[in-house]
């Protein structure tokens, strides 16, 4: 009896530890995803609020920072369709 439960406590440890390496790359990127919408939106704001010479430096940061997001929403999508087939 003691046996038979030791082996279901491994059991479950190990497919939860497989679970999170699957799911572990599509955080991360959706994670880094957030982070530079967060950065564009920060840029996009400072922008609207700057005169003409820093605001197109702002606008070109922001573009960028869209450009970063979208590949790693990408990148998180891939991992998540390859977690889950």
């Amino acid at each position: 009896m003691m046996i038979k439960k030791l082996l279901i406590a491994v059991m479950a440890t190990t497919f939860a530890t497989a679970v999170f390496a699957q799911v572990e790359p599509a955080v991360k990127e959706t994670a880094k995803a957030t982070a530079e919408s967060a950065k564009e939106a920060g840029d996009n704001l400072k922008a609207a609020g700057s005169s003409q010479p820093n605001k197109s430096v702002d606008k070109a940061k922001a573009h960028i920072h869209k450009a970063k997001a979208h590949a790693h929403r990408h990148q998180a999508k891939k991992a998540a369709d390859a977690a889950v087939h």
